[in-house]
């Protein structure tokens, strides 16, 4: 029993020392696709089998490294106090949840663009946009009036993603506070028009 209590705190230090050292990688360089397991490992002082072991291959570390940033923003959205909070009325929670999605994307582009791209898989079948999307089309769903909770979902969502984000931010060198306003104010038109004219809708 002493024997397995040690090797279990080993594996969970070990986890930390990885999440931290592909934390400073990911922040130090210029891509994502510059850091690799093998540095990964190196810079946490494991071996590569430990790292594979931990989190299976490079997207299950990328989703674990990106899900610890992202838990006190879950644990706002679920428990949490105003803005963020469930007793914040729907149109105002859907743009505080917009804007802090877009502020993470912002204070984790390389990360972010790093798990929306690996491996050639969808960013709408991910873990993190599921919870993201399910929140916010929930919190859609409670404003009068407003149709189609499921699309306006997405295409809300598509205003944060890490590709856009990068662009805007990294490239065109757009402002953060800027962009935030840009985001509220097309969030702010979207929720207050109605379905097109002549349009139908599906309950």
């Amino acid at each position: 029993m002493p024997e397995r209590q040690s090797s279990r705190r080993d594996a969970i230090r070990n986890r930390e020392a990885v999440l931290a050292a592909a934390d400073a990688l990911f922040t130090r360089r210029e891509s994502p696709d510059d850091v690799t397991m093998a540095d990964v490992a190196a810079a946490a002082g494991v071996g590569k089998g430990t790292l594979f072991r931990a989190f299976g291959d490079r997207a299950g570390l990328l989703r674990a490294l990106y899900e610890a940033r992202l838990e006190p923003i879950r644990r706002a959205i679920e428990t949490g106090p105003p803005p963020l909070g469930p007793s914040t009325p729907p149109r105002d929670r859907v743009l505080a949840l917009l804007d802090a999605a877009l502020c993470f994307k912002l204070d984790n582009r390389r990360l972010a663009q790093a798990l929306e791209e690996g491996g050639g898989s969808s960013p709408y079948r991910v873990e993190h946009y599921e919870r993201w999307h399910s929140l916010l089309r929930a919190v859609l769903e409670q404003i009068p009036g407003l149709t189609d909770s499921d699309f306006t979902a997405h295409a809300l969502l598509a205003a944060t993603r890490a590709d856009l984000v990068e662009h805007l931010a990294g490239e065109e060198h757009v402002p953060r506070e800027r962009l935030r306003s840009q985001l509220a104010n097309f969030v702010t038109r979207v929720l207050a028009s109605g379905p097109p004219q002549g349009a139908t809708t599906e309950e």
